[in-house]
């Protein structure tokens, strides 16, 4: 079968240098932010993978001018509420929650109706957490399906500025609402839990109108709207959420030492470092540099041999959302009992990532107890597989794919991963790194 992988050795020792695919959040947010912009954008290393070219599609659907080389990708951009397509315009976001969730905040003022669809995974996440205050901007929206997709949306003729509480820690929220607040004329207040602050660096790069005051566990955030603004230039640094995989790969393996260059470690988004290094794993993060507000270096990590449980803070649950699954299989072979909890946001994920984590880790022999917002699991430093596991059925999830990946090369066993394709959605030269590490280790 074409798209099964089947893994049926441990990985030997390594010691090598890497570059991981353009950072998805970045990349679909720059490719929103340019069509909005006036005049011509051009970004280098844009992340090629299925929830980016589903962006660019939908954009040219919206009548903007996208032109996609080998190196670099243009956008022109005509200015704020600038899009233009024909009645019965039908938008598909494929896998992409970011994608679907932040477009929207985009058509708030659209004059025709404009339907947006999703593949089976995306039609099955809740997209009221951004309709709801989205409809106060002035938008309507209408949907079969209790508030999931499909779902149609446009203007109601007036529009006004809101005032926003985002509890959530969603990212995704957040910035679909700074979307409409750019569209909308007035001052638009958003006070949000901490999470991912991407749209926000950009927004100040841009010299869009927003001011940002930080308290212990909100961020207030006012955004002046309705203000054009000039095109942006960008090279796009590696995906921290990518680099996570081959940093527990790394860390789980004996005698192995990697190097990954060019990493995006937004302060918001090293959760997954912070969580790792009190775990005992030895992550450096070298040759820093400030990019256009972002921060990229490059990250060193070797193996680890005592693992230790943790009880996980909640605190940088936000931070490290994106990669759980992989911490998961980290405390599955630490000493001790580790305790994850406040994760319910995991579950409106690509697949209720929180029960696929213990599924996987109970499938392996680690014994776990799970709630609807927790998951506590009993390590075993000895853990080696000898069993045949079956992945399938996950929503075609990529994490899901690359964690059980990471799990086979690492723990040993009889593996055979189903719909290995799910990779292309967030990471489509994932098998292609992993192949090479394998072929020049020993």
């Amino acid at each position: 079968m074409k798209n099964l992988l089947k893994i049926d050795k441990k990985i030997e020792s390594f010691n090598q240098e890497i570059t991981i695919d353009g950072d998805k959040s970045l990349s679909i947010r720059w490719a929103l932010l340019a069509s909005q912009a006036k005049g011509k954008s051009r970004a280098y290393k844009l992340l090629k993978s299925e929830d980016v070219i589903n962006t660019l599609n939908c954009l040219k659907k919206l009548g903007v001018k996208v032109n996609f080389y080998n190196s670099y990708c243009e956008i022109y951009g005509k200015g704020l509420n600038s899009y233009s397509y024909k009645k019965g315009l039908s938008l598909n976001a494929g896998n992409s929650g970011t994608l679907g969730r932040l477009l929207l905040g985009l058509l708030i003022h659209s004059k025709e109706k404009i339907k947006l669809v999703g593949d089976n995974s995306l039609s099955k996440r809740d997209f009221s957490r951004v309709t709801v205050p989205l409809k106060r901007f002035g938008a309507k929206f209408s949907s079969v399906n209790q508030g999931k997709l499909p779902l149609f949306v446009s203007s109601t003729g007036t529009s006004r500025p809101i005032y926003y509480l985002e509890n959530k820690g969603s990212a995704q929220c957040k910035s679909s609402v700074m979307f409409a607040a750019l569209n909308t004329t007035g001052e638009t207040v958003i006070k949000a839990k901490k999470s991912r602050d991407h749209t926000e660096l950009l927004f100040k790069h841009l010299k869009i109108p927003i001011s940002i005051k930080k308290t212990k566990k909100f961020d207030i955030i006012k955004i002046n709207g309705g203000k054009n603004f000039s095109t942006i230039n960008y090279t796009i640094p590696g995906d921290i959420s990518s680099s996570a995989f081959f940093i527990v790969l790394t860390a789980l393996s004996k005698n192995s030492k990697i190097l990954i260059k060019n990493i995006n470690v937004n302060p918001s988004r090293v959760g997954v470092i912070k969580i790792l290094k009190k775990m005992g794993i030895k992550i450096l993060i070298k040759n820093i540099k400030n990019y256009k507000n972002e921060k990229i270096a490059d990250i060193y990590v070797e193996s680890a041999n005592n693992l230790k449980a943790i009880n996980c803070p909640a605190n940088l649950n936000s931070s490290a959302i994106d990669e759980f699954l992989i911490i998961f299989l980290v405390a599955a072979k630490a000493n001790g009992i580790s305790y994850f909890k406040n994760l319910s946001e995991l579950n409106q994920k690509e697949s209720p990532r929180l029960r696929w984590g213990s599924k996987i880790l109970n499938m392996m022999g680690v014994k776990t107890i799970l709630t609807n917002h927790s998951l506590k699991i009993y390590g075993n430093p000895k853990l080696e597989i000898k069993k045949e596991i079956i992945i399938k059925e996950y929503l075609k999830d990529h994490r899901v794919f690359m964690m059980s990946t990471i799990a086979a090369l690492t723990c040993g066993g009889q593996w055979k991963i189903y719909d290995k394709d799910s990779i292309n959605t967030s990471f489509p030269s994932f098998l292609k790194i992993i192949k090479e590490i394998v072929r020049k280790s020993s």
